[in-house]
């Protein structure tokens, strides 16, 4: 019953839940990476692409001058009108646009940034391409995915516990998109057949996953990601009972009370 047709659609409740319990959880201390590694270099114009709600947008806002201008784009238009409604410290732009066919001419931008996006693009490699025919010729792409699941409790966990509750079928989208783009090889290869000629730099970086309660994590997964369009596909009834089971598994893990998780991703870095 797994359902790759639904790993991108973020809908309905899901980009709210998102934004209050999967950022605050895993996203921001990658965010605020990578806006200090622009913030390091020269730059006019930023694209963002596949931005969610916003919290890269947000960093970015902060951390770089006035006079540098950012356009933040996404697929999904319910999670750009959170972003929009969260609002930054100066002004962006938001756009909806298709990573793997980007309304701008060729070489508009310094830079192209995304977080924990590129796993969800069907084609890799064309979305690649985009993005080195919208940079200037020295403009840079920088973008970070996540490490194999296993390096990443909380997921790895809740992903251990739904294949308890669904043995027969077991929900994999944590797996299966969000995780699955890990191998270092697979991204040199997909940037080189998007054009890019350096090689890139990839530097792995951990870092703590913090949470009051184990209820957190398993809410972020199970409702505030597509893993809930999964869940929801084999019963409505059952996202209580699989959040459940999930928060039950994390605390049997990693304590009643507050839990702390190690999450790893990888941070690629590559000049046009």
């Amino acid at each position: 019953m797994s359902n790759p047709g639904t790993d991108d659609v973020f809908t309905g409740s899901i980009p709210q839940l998102y934004e209050t319990f999967l950022v605050p959880l895993i996203f921001e201390p990658y965010a605020l990476d990578l806006a200090n590694r622009l913030a390091s270099r020269s730059l006019t114009r930023i694209l963002e692409i596949a931005a969610g709600t916003g919290v890269v947008t947000r960093k970015l806002a902060s951390v770089l001058p006035e006079s540098a201008s950012i356009i933040a784009t996404d697929l999904n238009q319910p999670m750009l009108d959170l972003a929009s409604a969260i609002g930054t410290t100066r002004p962006v732009e938001w756009r909806q646009a298709d990573a793997m066919q980007l309304p701008f001419r060729d070489g508009t931008f310094d830079a192209v940034v995304c977080q924990f996006g590129v796993m969800f693009f069907p084609e890799k490699s064309k979305a690649f391409s985009e993005a080195r025919r919208v940079l200037r010729s020295g403009g840079v792409f920088i973008f970070n995915v996540w490490d194999r699941i296993e390096e990443n409790e909380f997921a790895d966990t809740v992903t251990t516990a739904l294949a308890s509750l669904f043995p027969e079928d077991p929900p994999r989208f944590l797996a299966r998109t969000p995780y699955s783009y890990y191998d270092h090889s697979s991204i040199e290869r997909d940037l080189a057949n998007g054009g890019f000629i350096t090689p890139p730099q990839i530097t792995t970086l951990p870092a703590r996953s913090w949470a009051e309660s184990s209820q957190i994590p398993a809410i972020a997964y199970c409702q505030g990601t597509p893993l809930r369009n999964e869940i929801e596909a084999r019963g409505v009834s059952r996202l209580g009972e699989a959040t459940d089971i999930a928060a039950e598994t994390i605390a049997q893990r990693f304590g009643a009370g507050a839990v702390d998780g190690k999450i790893q991703a990888h941070i690629v870095t590559v000049e046009s």
